[in-house]
């Protein structure tokens, strides 16, 4: 009984802080056209808050995690969350647009290890066959973040200036703060000690270097549509700025509703899951291109791929845990944390070629980058299911003799 009332803190507290640094990473896509207009310039250039953002998370994950490997787990957290007020009071403060990147970057080296480490945490903490579902609970802070942070955050931009935006960040980052020294507890068990070379023991595993590359092409394919959403809602659907943060607050119960399905599926074969959320976001994103340039239908359309956007966060994180514990069991926390660099290596490819496309006037064709990206998932996912499945024969084989 106590395990399961210390579980169930854990993953709250770890759900409170997720929501803050989630309020983060795409508090930009909602106040774009304010940055744009406040530095004067253009919004290919407003697209490198969340590509430099991203960046930040995939080199500081890994390096990050191989430094604080052996740091106490609670104190760890509180330092991330430090640092994350920091970068968000730098960003809100910030004279010129290179400043307000650099507090993006800070705030982006605490998203990283904090996600590295909270997937490990809430895996940890409960029986095996539940673990996909309590990663999508520590994702959930997330997904509520994209629910009524980013929308919340977006009104006050556009209502009080978007410096407020930033402050409100920090605000939420003070909570996460309060609630990891209140709930979580002193003596976490630390991973064992890894180095640099762990890099390699795990990149020359094919399997785990396959689910990496899927891992970025399936999260990244929402990108090139969805950091420049606002825009499109705005000047392709004719949605006005005040029924923008409402459709953000729906976009956002969509996304909840989409992780919560992908964590419940995911639980007893998550490879062969999140080949059908891949299949389905394709569909989502051809939808979106089709609707790009109508009211209603456009909304549908959006609402559509903010049920497939991110429910396969809790099956991709899951399995590159369980391919490391079977490939390499010493390496687990730092193939998490590659995993997490994987995610933002996808949002900055994404958001990256859905800039050039922007640049180009083809905002229109957004859509069609992202079927594209998820076209070479989907075929990564056939070979690492055939691999997966001759290890199987062998190991029975091996039994039999």
């Amino acid at each position: 009984m106590n395990k399961k009332i210390s579980s169930t803190w854990i993953l709250l507290s770890l759900a409170i802080s997720a929501f803050a640094i989630g309020s983060t990473e795409f508090i930009s896509v909602g106040i774009m056209p304010l940055l744009t207009k406040t530095f004067g310039i253009s919004l290919v250039q407003g697209g490198l808050t969340v590509s430099i953002y991203a960046t930040g998370i995939m080199f500081g994950a890994p390096i990050l995690a191989l430094l604080t490997n052996r740091w106490d787990r609670k104190k760890l957290l509180i330092g991330i969350m430090i640092s994350f007020i920091i970068g968000n009071t730098l960003a809100a403060l910030a004279p010129s647009f290179a400043i307000l990147l650099a507090g993006r970057v800070i705030a982006a080296l605490s998203h990283g290890i904090f996600m590295t480490i909270a997937s490990l945490i809430a895996a940890d903490v409960v029986a095996p066959n539940k673990r996909a579902s309590a990663i999508a609970v520590m994702f959930t802070g997330l997904t509520v973040a994209t629910i009524t942070g980013v929308p919340i955050g977006t009104f006050i931009g556009n209502t009080f200036g978007w410096r407020l935006s930033f402050f409100f960040l920090v605000a939420l980052g003070l909570v996460g703060l309060i609630t990891n020294i209140i709930l979580v507890p002193n003596e976490l068990p630390l991973p064992k000690p890894t180095s640099v070379k762990g890099i390699w023991r795990i990149l020359k595993q094919p399997q785990l270097l396959l689910i990496l590359l899927i891992t970025a092409l399936g999260y990244g394919a929402t990108f090139p549509v969805y950091t420049y959403l606002t825009t499109i809602l705005n000047k392709n659907m004719n949605w006005s700025q005040n029924a923008i943060v409402i459709i953000l607050i729906f976009y956002g119960v969509a996304v909840a509703v989409g992780n919560t399905l992908g964590g419940k599926w995911a639980n007893k074969r998550p490879l062969t899951a999140l080949l059908k959320m891949f299949v389905g976001l394709g569909v989502a994103l051809v939808v979106m291109r089709f609707f790009i340039n109508l009211h209603f239908l456009g909304l549908l359309a959006v609402m559509l791929l903010g049920l497939f956007a991110f429910m396969n966060v809790p099956g991709l994180q899951l399995y590159i845990v369980q391919l490391a514990e079977k490939y390499t069991p010493n390496e687990v926390p730092l193939a998490s944390a590659l995993n997490i660099s994987a995610f933002n290596v996808g949002i900055t490819l994404g958001s990256t070629i859905g800039g050039q496309a922007v640049a180009h006037n083809q905002l229109v064709n957004t859509p069609w980058l992202g079927v594209a990206m998820l076209v070479v998932g989907i075929l990564l996912i056939g070979v690492l299911i055939k691999m997966e499945n001759n290890v199987k024969v062998e190991d029975l084989d091996l039994e039999n003799c």
